[in-house]
């Protein structure tokens, strides 16, 4: 269908007969394309451009609890509330990073598929010796979204815990932990990364958990050694059903061995994507 209408998409002069269909013909075409292909065709011909701006085509893209993401979007504390917005403009408002709980979450709508995304950063979740500057600190660091990131130096007790409440489209995603091995830098404009701390990950596998209010429990894990890179590390998939209902996820990042030490660790956030979306520099782990 992508192909379809990239061939066809010129200037409206050039259209021919296309501005001769009613618009209700043009919207039954609307229907069966993607939110990008639709913007794209609202350049065929005035029946195109009314069609892709038309409430009904533009419904059937949203998600279906999109009233309840727009009032986390805008802050309200019962999110639900009505808005006078069309809904392209609910659907744009919507693919823009909504961060919420103080900044140290953020949601957003995958814009070419509608999927719901979802990013929890490093300050919102439990981690084990946070406070102890002997162990840990926070940096900050134009590498992520939330602008900070938790560095471990050394510690024998590597234990990070996290979790939300939200509700979910229905459908399965995919819950990923974003690591670095080493500490990221710049010098006189050039990336550069410090291993000097990275040490103990080859010792013994993180062990990734996850569970879900709805029954799910998946246990991981992985050994960590790519320093230099941002890795999305996969601790497993989870499913929703119910759309209106809060799922409750509780998720765990653990290597707990007092026998030797680690380090040399960037915390960033834990991610939550549409199952099969497609990232970059994706580490499976072993059940």
């Amino acid at each position: 269908m992508g192909s379809w209408i990239s061939s066809i998409v010129r200037p409206e002069e050039e259209a021919g007969g296309l501005g001769d269909l009613p618009e209700s013909c043009v919207v039954e075409v609307l229907l069966y394309l993607d939110p990008l292909e639709i913007c794209r065709a609202a350049r065929l011909s005035r029946a195109f451009r009314g069609a892709a701006s038309a409430d009904f085509v533009w419904e059937t893209k949203l998600p279906e609890n999109y009233e309840y993401l727009m009032g986390l979007a805008s802050g309200e504390r019962r999110p639900g509330k009505e808005t006078s917005l069309c809904k392209k403009e609910i659907y744009a408002r919507l693919c823009r990073p909504n961060p919420f709980d103080g900044g140290t979450k953020e949601f957003w709508l995958e814009k070419s598929s509608g999927g719901i995304c979802l990013s929890i950063s490093s300050k919102a979740l439990l981690i084990t010796g946070i406070d102890d500057r002997r162990y840990w600190k926070y940096l900050p660091t134009d590498e992520s979204r939330f602008g900070m990131v938790a560095y471990l130096q050394q510690v024998w007790w590597f234990e990070v815990n996290g979790g939300i409440d939200f509700c979910f489209p229905a459908g399965t995603y995919s819950l990923f932990v974003r690591l670095h091995l080493g500490r990221a830098s710049k010098r006189f404009g050039h990336r550069i990364c410090s291993s000097e701390h990275v040490h103990g990950w080859d010792r013994k596998p993180v062990q990734f958990q996850l569970s879900t209010s709805n029954g799910h429990r998946i246990l991981s894990q992985c050994y960590l050694n790519k320093p230099g890179s941002w890795i999305l590390y996969h601790a497993g998939d989870f499913v929703v059903d119910n759309c209106n209902a809060p799922t409750t996820l509780r998720f765990s990042m653990t290597q707990i061995d007092c026998t030797h030490t680690k380090g040399g660790l960037c915390v960033d956030s834990v991610l939550i994507y549409p199952k099969g979306f497609r990232q970059r520099k994706v580490s499976s782990t072993s059940m």
